[in-house]
Formats: structure tokens, C-alpha cells, sequence
């Protein structure tokens, strides 16, 4: 089992910046990889950003350039860096890990960019 609990979200103005954080527990070492998606009101979730154990990088081209994946061993913890913020990056964003095949989710965490 893993637990994941975001935090960091909250409302922006356009052009700002906001660094969510998704800390892990449980069995941690069994995670393949982790990254973040999210869900805007009446649409589908979408994959924003993900890392593999190995440090490979993928990022959905919506946010390439101006979103920063990284995550810290030490502290279990995965970040998303996310600067130029526009009105059409509002949306609840999840963390979430494979591990063994099973997918984790967090809670989610509201990002709310004005304009």
C-alpha cells in the first residue's frame, strides 16, 4: 500500500507561480514511478506530468517550458513546479504512483488561476 496527501494548491493570478508538494508513505520502495494529472470542471483527467525511477521525464505539451517535475528521495516527496500560470491550468491536480502494477491516488488539491 502507498498513501499520497498533495498540498500547495490554491488561487493565483495569471502569470504567477505555485510549487505543489505530494508526500509518500508506506511501501515507498516499491514505487515505479510517479506524477501528477489533473481534472478541470466538466472534462477528463489528464496526465500533467510524470518520473520514473530510473529519472526519466514526461510532460504533456500543455505545460512543457513551464511546469518543473522533480521529487526528493530523502524526503518521499514529489513537486511540481508550475510558473506562467494561465486561467486554463485551473483544475484539481493528483499525485499519483505505480507501485506493483496498482495505481495511487491522492486526495487532489485545487489550483485556481485567475485571470
Amino acid at each position: 500500500q502507498v498513501q499520497l496527501v498533495e498540498s500547495g494548491g490554491g488561487l493565483v493570478q495569471a502569470g504567477g507561480s505555485l510549487r505543489l508538494s505530494c508526500a509518500a508513505s508506506g511501501n515507498i520502495f516499491s514505487i515505479n514511478a510517479m506524477g501528477w494529472y489533473r481534472q478541470a470542471p466538466g472534462k477528463q483527467r489528464e496526465l500533467v506530468a510524470t518520473i520514473t525511477s530510473g529519472g526519466r521525464i514526461n510532460y504533456a505539451d500543455s505545460v512543457k517550458g513551464r511546469f518543473t517535475i522533480s521529487r526528493d528521495n530523502a524526503k518521499n516527496t514529489l513537486y511540481l513546479q508550475m510558473n506562467s500560470l494561465k486561467s486554463e491550468d485551473t483544475a484539481v491536480y493528483y499525485c499519483t504512483a505505480l507501485s506493483l502494477s496498482r495505481g495511487y491516488w491522492g486526495q487532489g488539491t485545487q489550483v485556481t488561476v485567475s485571470s
